[in-house]
């Protein structure tokens, strides 16, 4: 080994290492080694061995004056691996290693050996620079081009306008260079950068989406551009995979789509819960599955993901058959109908008969050559065959088609529409004119009476609208309305927040707004710092300024429907996931003069701890903002538990949380929650409960309580408010809910429909489970209660349950009414006998009959025959006559529907209509009724048009006393004329025209039946062809009256005839329980709800 010694001095091992505060020497002078030179700043010692030296490069010890202390090496760590070299590409530096003294630390030996050393290296080899500048030249590290005379100019702005400040500018290289920073305007300015056309740039700032800008081609030094940053955020998913069917051996191609700041730029796809390999069925947003087999059904779902976070799809079912197995059953379900009071039937004892049906599920049937997102025409099971049958009545032989057999045919297209009224929570004023937007686009407006109509569009998924009122009136309220999927139309009722008279605030001073409709208990205050104000362009503000903060309480049981969207937010994983609210705000801050909007920084929110009684929520605390555009809210910022301080004489302890006030100004004080349960509830036409008079379109509302003592707060308060919409199988309503202590949460659930409550199953004098829908003993655990349970003056529209989470060791607790959150399935698909929640309508003395049988809540079931009571199921044109009875009993009149002019139905029956009349409140001698007809028009085939036969027969002895003269001389100038021989009734070819109220004829055509019906009826009660009214008018637009004499005592109306007769019989529907039985005194309630006083009945 051959050892070279001598003494060289090191530049990059400076004086604030242990070994530089050692060895610093004075300057010797300067050292070259090769081309380098060195400053004197440490002595070492060079040792140069051929041998265990790479490349023979020299190697650096450092040295120390006094002699080392024998076996000291023991007392010394292995030495570390050399660190990297300092040189860049071609050029020599320094490695260095370094070891510890064990001994100093262990035993307190001092150890004298050296604990750091050091090596020349070169540089790794310097590859060619292969960039070409079309402008300018290559910088120097040969990632960017540089122009040395030009300058960029900047400008950086928020989604309201104003500046981002400290946005950070990045030039996009092989690795982000950090260029600049904006100031406190937004603005920036950076020299050398080329406008190319290539050079591009990223400018980020926390919250927000990173904005990439290619800087524009220019011949100009000096250059301008503007930046707008948008808010960042989770993807939305806004179309989802829909529910296929194939055979084995084809192909099928499932889709979601998902917006985002930024974009979604990674896509992820299951299959009934495990993750599909990328790389093996190569997918982005499109699913594509070629030769099925029957393990691939199932449900299917995407997730999109990108640097904001991940949004999970609604699943898809996917059903794979043989190919040769039926794409549908051919056997019809059940489905009773209800015969005229006339046709009891004795082979059953009921007034009910068996016509079938046919579920309109998706099926497998002819294939699009190309895989599409979405089939060019989709199929579902209905019906393939029909039958007619003559029941006997008394004293005639009504005429009626029976499903026999399903098959796979085209799904029936429906159009889907919302409508509903927008009114103040306090007092029912309406937001008359208001906008309402959907997104960022503006899609309708409200009437004079705060009414509105939207249809909405195909494949939405969640209907996101923006009331906003132009006079700013009332807070600017985003709903989350949901609909009913297969067509038809569903009424909300909106209630709005009516805003907080504005003080006016000293923006060179603290201020603080308290949060609370309790004045001397506020759950939370806004603390808004000196000279916090500024404007949209980043000036600051010093002026007075006019604040106004509406805040939403919680401990106000009577403002839970006022609650903004649906209170939901989706998590990192991308499930969506509920919140329980302490509290919601709106905040506006303008100038003086209420004309300019402003904004706030540093602002800070502290809630009082005393508030929230759940222990754990403290930590879970958390400040939210509303998305207008997707209806979810966005976390702002978290809480942090505050000193105590002083509030009215005691201490209080508080949890302080900051925000910043620009484009949001709706902030919610939540926390997430995890205990979960669904509850069943199911809406029918009566007290009779049958499966077959189950309501669609019911809108379901819950509200969430807060826990019972034990958890519990005083005054009570609500914590969430949901709404869901029944559907051919019920509803399930989310709620939280309680394992330990089944009393520790309590829900109220309520039912409308056109704005309108249903009733609840009473509770009181005595609990009857077979009424409530539920057995004993989970139904005393439940301890359900109608809102009238100790009041009897109370409204009957609502009742309490606690919402104790089924026991997975009691059988009788996991067949509902409460379903875990994870057995939704379980809980949408649960069997008519289950257990469930009811609610119930009373109608009124009406009654329908239509020979082709059709359900108005399920536009799916209707049926394309040339009997079919209305002819399109995507335009519904109802027709109704007012008939004025002079006489001093209200009567029952029936309008009898069959086909006048058509060849295929002339003769034949469409449908029978039954109504009562009612009395006119200031006419004792004179009621009136609104007697509903088939339209005339086009038949299904759309080929020609049918002139209705339609005879009007009031019952009892009744004699014709006058036609409308406007309406019969129409009548004689449109042939042919029907001939009115019997002067008891009234035969017409009813008109094809849309007749108004000087006619006595009320005519609506809308998307779904019952809203036509019920514009139609408001019409016709009013006298008017554009009012409408609840109270009936038997003197203003007549179209017939009839002139009837009292009834002897013996005589029975038609529908006293109709309630003997049910309390003789009790219907049991097959494979039933008694719980499902009718009750004999049941129709008394619906005896008490006739209306007698000139009062329309609730029928809508």
């Amino acid at each position: 080994m051959i050892i070279t010694k001598g003494w060289i001095l090191l530049l990059l091992l400076g004086a604030t290492s242990v070994l530089g505060q050692r060895l610093l020497q004075p300057a010797l002078g300067r050292i070259q080694i090769g081309q380098k030179t060195f400053s004197p700043l440490v002595m070492l010692s060079l040792e140069s061995t051929r041998s265990n030296s790479r490349r023979g490069d020299p190697t650096f010890i450092y040295a120390r004056r006094s002699p080392l202390v024998q076996d000291s090496k023991r007392f010394l760590s292995p030495w570390s691996k050399w660190s990297e070299c300092s040189a860049k590409c071609g050029q020599t530096g320094v490695q260095k290693r370094t070891r510890s003294c064990l001994g100093e630390r262990l035993w307190g030996v001092h150890c004298n050996e050296a604990t750091e050393e050091g090596r020349l290296c070169i540089g790794h080899v310097c590859s060619a620079c292969n960039i070409t500048c079309p402008m300018g030249r290559v910088n120097a590290d040969c990632d960017a081009c540089m122009c040395e005379d030009s300058i960029l100019h900047g400008k950086v702005s928020l989604e309201d306008g104003s500046p981002a400040a400290d946005a950070r500018v990045y030039l996009q290289a092989k690795k982000l260079k950090l260029l600049t920073t904006a100031d406190n305007r937004g603005m920036f300015r950076i020299p050398g950068v080329c406008p190319d056309g290539k050079t591009s740039l990223k400018i980020k700032k926390a919250k927000y989406a990173t904005a990439t800008i290619t800087v524009p081609v220019s011949n100009r030094r000096n250059l301008a551009i503007q930046v707008q940053l948008q808010r960042s955020g989770k993807p939305y998913i806004f179309r989802s995979p829909e529910d296929k069917a194939r055979r084995v051996g084809q192909s099928v191609s499932l889709c979601c789509d998902a917006v985002g700041n930024p974009a979604p730029d990674r896509y992820l796809w299951y299959h009934n819960g495990s993750l599909l390999d990328p790389s093996l069925y190569k997918y982005k947003n499109n699913l594509i599955l070629k030769n099925l087999n029957r393990d691939q059904s199932g449900e299917y779902f995407c997730k999109a993901s990108s640097a904001g976070g991940s949004a999970k799809s609604q699943s898809a079912k996917l059903a794979v058959i043989g190919r040769q197995e039926a794409a549908c059953n051919s056997q019809p379900q059940s489905h009773l109908i209800r015969l005229p009071h006339d046709c009891f039937q004795k082979e059953t004892n009921s007034f009910y008969y068996d016509v079938g049906k046919c579920p309109a599920k998706t099926c497998a049937g002819k294939v699009d050559k190309g895989l599409r997102c979405k089939d060019n025409i989709a199929y579902c099971c209905g019906v393939s065959k029909m039958v007619n049958r003559d029941i006997s009545c008394n004293g005639y032989t009504l005429p009626t088609k029976v499903v026999v057999e399903c098959g796979c045919k085209k799904c029936t297209e429906t159009k889907i529409t919302v409508r509903g009224r927008a009114t103040a929570a306090d007092n029912g004023e309406p937001l008359r004119f208001g906008h309402i937007y959907m997104g960022n686009k503006r899609v309708s407006m409200t009437g004079y009476k705060g009414t509105f109509s939207i249809q909405v569009p195909a494949d939405t998924e969640r209907l996101v609208l923006t009331f906003v009122d132009r006079l700013q009136k009332f807070v600017n309220t985003t709903k989350v309305l949901p609909f009913k999927e297969n067509g038809g139309a569903v009424f909300h009722d909106i209630k709005l927040l009516r805003k907080k008279a504005p003080v006016t605030l000293e923006s060179t001073e603290t201020n603080v707004i308290s949060l609370g409709e309790m004045e001397d208990d506020p759950i939370a205050e806004l603390e808004i710092p000196p000279n916090a104000f500024y404007r949209k362009n980043g000036e600051a503000y010093r002026g007075k300024v006019k604040a106004s903060v509406t805040f939403l309480d919680p401990r106000n049981i009577s403002t839970a429907a006022v609650t903004q969207s649906d209170l939901n937010f989706v998590d990192d994983e991308g499930d969506v996931f509920p919140l329980r609210t302490y509290g919601m705000f709106s905040v506006d801050f303008t100038d003086e003069q209420g004309t300019e909007t402003l904004n706030a920084e540093e602002v800070k929110v502290h809630l009082d701890a005393a508030q929230v009684k759940m222990s754990e929520h403290l930590q879970e605390m958390k400040l939210w903002s509303l998305n207008p555009e997707t209806g979810l809210w966005e976390e702002e910022g978290d809480f942090n538990l505050e000193k105590s301080r002083r509030r009215k004489r005691e201490q209080r302890t508080f949890l302080v949380g900051n925000m910043e006030i620009k484009e949001r100004r709706l902030f919610n004080l939540d926390v997430p929650e995890s205990r979960r349960c669904y509850v069943k509830v199911r809406a029918y036409r009566s007290e009779r409960f049958l499966q077959s008079e189950q309501i669609q379109g019911v809108v379901i509302s819950i509200i969430n309580m807060e826990p019972e003592p034990g958890f519990s707060s005083n005054p009570r308060a609500w914590g969430r408010f949901d709404s869901v919409v029944t559907g051919p199988n019920g509803a399930c309503v989310p709620a939280f809910c309680d394992e330990q202590n089944p009393e520790a949460y309590t829900a109220y659930i309520l039912a409308s429909m056109g704005g309108e409550e249903l009733e609840a199953v009473p509770s009181a004098p005595k609990l009857n489970p077979n009424a409530v829908g539920v057995p004993q003993p989970y139904l005393s655990k439940l301890n359900y209660k109608r809102t009238d349970h100790e009041d009897s003056s109370t409204k009957k529209t609502a009742f309490s349950i606690n919402m104790a989470k089924p026991s997975p060791n009691s059988p009788e607790e996991n067949n509902g009414p409460i379903y875990a959150y994870e057995n939704i399935s379980e809980c949408e698909e649960a069997p008519h006998s289950a257990p469930h929640f009811r609610f119930y309508r009373i109608e009124g003395d009406r009654y329908d009959y239509n020979t082709v049988p059709f359900s108005e809540d399920d536009l799916m079931s209707w049926t394309d025959d040339y009997l079919a009571w209305w002819p399109k199921p995507m335009e519904f044109r109802a027709c109704y006559i007012k008939v004025k009875i002079n006489g001093p009993q209200e009567i029952n009149i029936r309008s009898r529907n069959m086909g006048g002019t058509h060849p295929r139905t002339i003769g034949k029956l469409y449908g029978i209509r039954d109504v009562r009349s009612i009395r006119d409140p200031e006419q004792p001698d004179v009621s009136a009724a609104c007697l509903e007809f088939k339209c005339s028009g086009m038949l299904f085939d759309q080929d020609r048009v049918d002139r209705t036969l339609v005879k009007v027969v009031p019952q009892g002895s009744c004699r014709r006393e006058s036609v409308n003269s406007m309406l019969h001389e129409y009548l004689v100038n449109h042939l042919p004329m029907a001939t009115n021989n019997d002067s008891s009734e009234y035969t017409m070819l009813a008109p094809l025209d849309p007749l108004g109220h000087n006619y006595g004829i009320y005519t609506v055509t809308d998307q779904d039946p019952r809203i036509a019906k019920e514009i139609a009826l408001g019409r016709c009660f009013d006298g008017s062809s554009d009012g409408t009214s609840r109270t009936m008018k038997s003197n203003i637009g007549v179209g017939l009256t009839f002139t009837c004499s009292e009834r002897s005592a013996a005589e029975q109306s038609i529908f006293q005839s109709q309630r003997n007769m049910g309390q003789q019989s009790v219907l049991v529907q097959p494979g039933e329980s008694p719980a499902y039985r009718r009750q004999p005194a049941s129709r008394r309630t619906t005896q008490a709800k006739i209306p007698t006083r000139g009062q329309r009945s609730p029928t809508y």
